[in-house]
């Protein structure tokens, strides 16, 4: 053990060591990088349309998006929409099908289209993966009180011209697969609504088929319903173009 006399040395150059230690500056630490890949707030949003609710800026962002075919398919896959592309067919000098496929079921959603498999442009399976989660789906929820499992319609590429020929020597979106021809609804609880028994009146059922006529118009270019003529007195037209016409 040390002695006092011998411990009071050492202390003190301790202490000394020990306060020049203190005044030696330390370099800065260096700067870390910061992370290449953003996080997943900053990542953008892929396939955020179909979830999107329905605005004014609904129908233009459906066509950008909707006649880019990469970006289209993107979408629809984020939002799981099954869509099988196929290859670009020329049937006639004005039907055929271009940047399309065959759209088939949404697992995000448990209303099937009926028939299934619907052939169409991607643009028009973009408009109505939106119509349907946005629009027909929580429609029947809110005013029928009841989901909706199926959803009836009358195809969509046909090689005619509009009004199926009468009248008129334009060729119709159907000649593109550029429209869908929807017909109606089956419900949960059983209940069929049609567009050709429902459409008149002021019934819960004519109210939702209403609804969703509004709600296309800010989907589709082109929305034709029995308002706009005897054609369409079964049906709605649902037409994914650029176009402008709702009635």
């Amino acid at each position: 053990m040390l002695s006092p006399s011998r411990l009071s040395p050492l202390l003190i150059a301790l202490g000394v060591v020990l306060v020049l230690s203190g005044c030696v500056r330390r370099p800065p630490e260096p700067l870390r990088p910061s992370s290449p890949y953003p996080s997943r707030t900053e990542a953008p949003l892929v396939g955020g349309l179909v979830d999107r609710a329905i605005d004014g800026g609904t129908q233009a962002l459906v066509v950008r998006e909707g006649s880019d075919l990469g970006r289209c398919l993107a979408e629809l896959n984020a939002a799981r929409v099954r869509f099988s592309p196929v290859p670009d067919r020329q049937n006639t000098a004005t039907c055929g099908l271009h940047q399309g496929g065959v759209l088939g079921a949404d697992l995000g959603t448990v209303a099937r289209m009926t028939p299934g498999d619907v052939e169409m442009t991607c643009q028009t399976a973009l408009a109505l993966s939106i119509w349907r989660r946005q629009s027909l789906e929580p429609a029947a929820r809110e005013i029928l009180g009841s989901d909706v499992v199926q959803i009836d319609h009358m195809g969509a590429y046909a090689c005619r011209n509009v009004n199926n020929g009468v009248g008129s020597n334009r060729i119709s979106a159907h000649a593109q697969a550029a429209a869908l021809d929807f017909a109606g609804v089956r419900l949960r609880d059983g209940r069929r609504i049609t567009v050709t028994r429902d459409w008149s009146g002021d019934t819960a059922e004519a109210r939702f088929l209403r609804r969703i006529r509004d709600d296309a118009c800010r989907i589709f270019g082109t929305t034709l319903s029995p308002d706009y003529n005897a054609v369409h007195h079964d049906h709605l037209h649902l037409e994914a173009t650029d176009t402008r016409f709702c009635r």
